[in-house]
């Protein structure tokens, strides 16, 4: 047997919220839509990753989602430009990735990263 696929599931009332910080921001596209649930994605093959951590690295707290992207200086201006709550600032991280820490709508901290 082979896991195929890990889809993170957030709870919330107001599904539309993801399209502004998900969609136009990230760039992701509505795979799915049920009116309950709403599923963004993009064609991209991935790695199949799940992590335990008991901190998140740089002794910060551990977030809920981690996003690799192939520019996170983009992301980090779209995420200020869209008045997005950056929790922990750009930085470069001495295990080689560059990333920052995002409060997407629903109160959720994002990861965004590139790797070096």
């Amino acid at each position: 047997m082979k896991v195929k696929r890990i889809v993170a599931n957030i709870q919330t009332k107001k599904i539309s919220a993801a399209k502004r910080f998900y969609e136009r921001i990230l760039g992701l596209e509505l795979l799915m839509d049920h009116g309950w649930l709403a599923t963004y994605g993009n064609s991209a093959k991935m790695m199949v990753q799940i992590s335990f951590a008991s901190q998140g690295g740089s002794n910060t707290p551990v977030p809920d989602l981690s996003i690799e992207v192939d520019d996170v200086d983009e992301a980090y201006r779209r995420m200020k430009k869209g008045r997005f709550k950056i929790e922990y600032a750009l930085t470069e991280e001495p295990w080689g990735v560059r990333r920052f820490f995002v409060r997407d709508p629903f109160g959720r901290t994002v990861n965004i990263l590139e790797h070096l």
